[in-house]
């Protein structure tokens, strides 16, 4: 999602449109968990088929979404009503190799889209990214295509420059293409490129699934690239014609992967240590985030199991500083053939941390002290659910996440949508010196490996911020 949108979204909107009779009514928190108050449920749902990564446009009513073979356009200016302006599917089937399949990934920057696939190497099949017009998101209209020589499991798109994480040839490099220039058909769209190899040949010689740019995030001239076991580092890319490393946030040396066997490289590309695989800045770009995405594929050592969300101070960024972690839900089975808890796509924005878990649900903290953050709420239903992305829509009102049926778990694919409070100055505390939800009566440490400590966590806040009931009652009063 370009970063660029996150100050305009935060402005509350007075919510508009109608009701589609496509779309489904708001869904039962019977069918789910909330943590502190049964009552609690996502406001609707809006289901897709092949639903995978969800980013919203700028002002927050319309959210894009990646379908595996194609992306949608839901309206959300209603949440509890999402309804489906657009789908497209079979994108480039007339081309060699096309269609384009694996679409796990959209993002948005103003009226522009991209659509990039496949997330994944596939043989013989084509790997390129689709520009659209969404300007009229009901009618998206493609303004250009670029094929590459790499696949690109995610991609970024701010002020114009698409970024790809060019994978599966020599470095897998960072790829910087100026989306004016792709659109008008100039001959040479590409502005630069950068990977650690440039910095070390040594990575040349390690093996993909353990160095891979997984994903990557863009702001204010800085680059943060996450590249598996490599580690994250930040690149400015302010030039992109001239990017310059700024730091190694974290992550191993070459030498220790390059002499890997198979077997060791598939422990080390499923367990941490390692495993970077999302990032994103907060609003102002002095807080990272850090998603690792592990499981245990060895039960008989204490190595393995499903990541959390590192927080890092990046004020500096040449000084990164581990300020917390967040730790995944736990699972009987934390296996890749078990139940995934593990940390996904997330989002900071407005002092909060939408985040993902798979089967784990997802929650909400207050990050306003990076240090010490609050769970505002969580919700999930681990047979009905699975959820890619969390994203901050309206911040205060409501937000979006999108789940998915990633290994046929029959979990749904639909973008749902969720009620937030919003925090008051304090950081997230009411007159008693208690958060929003929390219980008195409850005994301290959660047991559920949130990695959160303190007295019990309630619904997002405040009963869901005056509860789910009176928010309603307040939207209904700004129509």
């Amino acid at each position: 999602m370009a970063s660029s949108g996150l100050s305009r979204r935060t402005a509350l909107r007075a919510l508009g449109g109608a009701l589609s009779l496509s779309a489904l009514p708001a869904v039962s928190a019977a069918s789910g968990r909330a943590v502190g108050q049964g009552d609690f449920g996502p406001l609707g749902r809006v289901e897709v088929e092949g639903t995978k990564e969800a980013v919203v446009g700028d002002g927050g009513d319309t959210v894009y979404l990646a379908t595996t073979d194609g992306f949608a356009a839901v309206d959300v200016s209603d949440p509890e009503g999402p309804t489906v302006l657009a789908e497209r599917r079979s994108l480039l089937g007339d081309r060699d190799g096309g269609p384009l399949t694996q679409i796990y990934d959209v993002k948005v920057d103003g009226d522009r889209l991209v659509v990039p696939g496949p997330a994944n190497p596939v043989r013989d099949g084509l790997q390129a990214a689709v520009l659209y017009d969404v300007s009229d998101p009901s009618a998206p209209e493609q303004l250009a295509v670029y094929e590459t020589d790499f696949y690109h499991h995610n991609v970024y798109f701010h002020d114009g420059v698409l970024y790809f994480g060019g994978n599966g040839v020599p470095g897998n490099p960072l790829v910087m293409v100026d989306a004016d220039a792709l659109a008008s058909d100039a001959p040479t769209p590409e502005l630069g490129r950068w990977s650690p190899a440039d910095e070390d040949e040594r990575w040349l010689d390690v093996p993909l699934p353990v160095f891979n740019l997984h994903d990557l995030w863009v702001q204010d001239g800085i680059a943060a690239l996450a590249y598996w076991d490599a580690g994250t580092w930040l690149v400015d890319v302010s030039d992109p014609a001239s990017p310059e490393p700024v730091v190694k946030v974290r992550g191993t040396e070459p030498g220790e992967l390059t002499d890997l066997s198979g077997q060791e490289v598939t422990v080390r590309a499923f367990e941490p240590p390692g495993n970077d695989h999302y990032v994103a800045f907060d609003d102002d770009g002095g807080l990272l985030g850090l998603g690792i995405e592990s499981w245990d594929q060895n039960p008989n050592d204490d190595a393995g199991g499903p990541g959390g969300i590192e927080l890092y101070d990046v004020s500096t960024p040449e000084s990164p500083e581990l300020v917390h972690s967040i730790a995944a839900p736990s699972a009987d089975d934390e296996s890749y053939q078990g139940t995934w808890t593990t940390s996904h796509n997330f989002e900071l924005a407005a002092g909060r941390l939408y985040s993902s878990w798979y089967q784990g649900g997802v929650k909400l903290y207050d990050v306003r002290d990076p240090a010490s953050p609050e769970l505002l709420g969580e919700w999930e239903d681990r047979s009905e659910a699975s959820f890619w992305t969390a994203q901050a829509a309206r911040p205060g009102e409501f937000f979006v996440a999108s789940s998915a049926d990633f290994l046929d778990w029959g979990t749904t694919e639909a973008l749902y949508t969720f009620p937030e409070p919003a925090l008051d100055e304090g950081g997230g505390k009411g007159e008693n010196g208690t958060a929003p939800g929390e219980n008195d009566s409850s005994n301290g440490t959660r047991g559920d490996g949130s990695g959160v400590t303190g007295p019990g966590v309630g619904v997002l806040g405040g009963a869901a911020a005056l509860g789910i009931a009176a928010w309603r009652f307040a939207r209904r009063e700004r129509e």
